[in-house]
């Protein structure tokens, strides 16, 4: 499928998301360091730990948000305000005593309202595809989010330590622009939307994501999805503290490479492979069946990160780090689009919230692993992750392929997007 063969809406949201997500990047990440710095460690984790659980709540509400009302209209709520947000993080750093407390709450309520909205972006994505050209759809972005997140990064890299207001000010008005985008180019899609079933708002939303919950082979997925992503999220807790305390540091023509550098090293391998080898990689893949796709991309990602665990040689971290990076590259766009693929129609945005739970749930494994690797050997946490992407794999490939659930599904639309 060809740039110009996308429908519209799916242009605006590619290009919208990829140039807010490269100015974000650029701020996002440093977060931590920003509010350690300014109100201490301690203050700096209770305040960002809170922030998750709010996310995660929020994001719920979004979802359902999104099946209930027109999606153009939630997005141009969610991102006007989340351009407000902004604006008074900018202002709030002009002083030369920094209103920090008005910075912290315009924080809480751009994780609020971009929750809020993240939902109708991705139901965006099934809105505007059918089961058929939704795989293409999902590389491009793929590629387009990693792409983004290398550029904001080094963006940040360079320029958050003496260029905070600029970098925040070009961020206000980057976001500014987005409701503009959607208000211009953004059409109103005619999608099923979610009926209101009881008055009391709680009940309504928890009835509605009863239905996720009840659906098998989709929390399946959803749960697989979550051990799968435990490994690769790893490298940032587990295997970072590994090497940072047991990498034989190294000398390259007088530059030495210790366990830090090694990891930064591995993550810029990570974002190099999937910019340059997405759109390849997809072309080989394409030679196959999607169920030999997934399995084979999944095994290449295990192999990978069960090596990257207790690997202490830097050859063989860089190897199989491209290892895993491959199999990440053939099977997820297949878990991607088989997954999208099993929404029903009006709660498109519900599912893809209910989904995020992978995410959260992987986080708080990955985290785990640090205290779990003060017990046990690196040969040991090897064969830990091992067992945890196996259950994965298993959960994931009997979801998405082993049950008359999903193939009734993807039936049921082609024949609603046929007709």
């Amino acid at each position: 499928m060809k740039w110009h063969e996308y429908p519209q809406n799916i242009k605006v949201r590619l290009i919208t998301s990829f140039l807010n997500r490269t100015v974000s990047s650029s701020v996002m990440p440093f977060m931590a360091l920003f509010f350690a710095q300014e109100k201490g460690k301690i203050w700096a984790g209770s305040f960002l730990i809170v922030t998750v659980f709010i996310s995660f709540i929020v994001n719920l509400i979004g979802g359902y948000i999104s099946d209930r009302f027109p999606r153009k209209k939630v997005l141009l709520i969610t991102s006007s305000l989340s351009a407000m947000t902004f604006l008074l993080m900018t202002l709030s750093l002009l002083p030369s005593d920094r209103l920090i407390g008005l910075f912290a709450v315009s924080y809480i309520i751009f994780i609020v309202v971009s929750r809020l909205g993240s939902p109708a972006m991705e139901a965006i994505i099934i809105d505007s595809t059918t089961p058929e050209n939704r795989k293409s759809v999902y590389v491009i972005d793929y590629w387009l989010v990693n792409l983004s997140l290398a550029i904001g990064t080094a963006l940040g890299g360079m320029f958050y330590v003496n260029h905070q207001i600029e970098l925040f000010a070009v961020l206000t008005f980057t976001s500014s622009c987005l409701p503009v985008a959607y208000w211009l180019w953004l059409q109103d899609v005619s999608v099923k939307q979610l009926k209101k079933q009881h008055n009391n708002v709680i009940l309504d939303v928890l009835s509605n994501y009863k239905v996720a919950i009840k659906d098998a082979p989709f929390v399946k997925v959803v749960v697989g999805s979550m051990f799968i992503f435990a490994a690769e999220f790893s490298m940032s807790s587990y295997i970072g503290v590994r090497l940072a305390n047991e990498f034989e540091p190294i000398d390259f023509g007088g530059f030495t490479v210790d366990g830090v550098r090694m990891l930064s090293i591995l993550n810029i391998e990570n974002t190099l492979l999937v910019v340059f080898l997405t759109f390849f990689i997809n072309r080989m893949v394409n030679h196959f069946s999607k169920q030999k796709g997934l399995l084979v991309g999944l095994l290449l990602y295990g192999i990978g990160y069960v090596t990257v665990t207790s690997a202490n040689i830097w050859y063989l971290l860089v190897l199989f780090n491209f290892i895993a990076t491959v199999g990440e590259l053939i099977y997820s766009p297949i878990r991607k689009t088989e997954q999208s693929n099993m929404i029903p129609d009006d709660k498109r945005g519900s599912y893809s919230a209910f989904s995020n739970v992978s995410f959260s749930g992987a986080d708080l494994i990955a985290r785990s692993t640090i205290i779990i690797g003060a017990f046990l050997v690196p040969s040991m946490m090897s064969v830990y992750i091992g067992v945890i992407i196996m259950m994965g794999i298993l959960l994931m490939y009997t979801g998405l392929f082993a049950g008359k659930p999903v193939l009734q599904k993807v039936s049921v639309m082609n024949k609603n997007t046929k007709g």
